[in-house]
């Protein structure tokens, strides 16, 4: 774990920084904005294509950190993906501060 002097606490992996609580919704939500910007959607779009509301897409790329996994696996199968388990690992960091 690295704090920067702006106070947020990062996580580094292969010289990447993500910020704590978003290392597990960065990687989602950037693929579903540059897809939706790729086919030249809007959030409205994307939305009415995947059966979710509009609030749905707009917490989505905005990182909330609880959402229904059966709508983003909605949002995702118009893409051709699905969230699913995979296999990682997580530093913890054990220092006190």
């Amino acid at each position: 774990m690295l704090v920067i002097p702006d106070g947020v606490r990062y996580y580094v992996s292969e010289s990447i920084l993500y910020p704590i609580g978003d290392i597990m919704t960065q990687p989602l939500i950037i693929f579903i904005k540059e897809r939706r910007k790729a086919l030249g959607l809007t959030q409205h779009d994307l939305a009415d294509r995947a059966g979710v509301g509009i609030r749905f897409i707009r917490e989505l790329e905005q990182g909330k950190q609880s959402l229904r996994l059966d709508k983003v696996n909605q949002v995702l199968a118009l893409f051709g993906r699905r969230m699913e388990p995979v296999a990682f690992r997580m530093e913890v960091d054990h220092e006190e501060g």
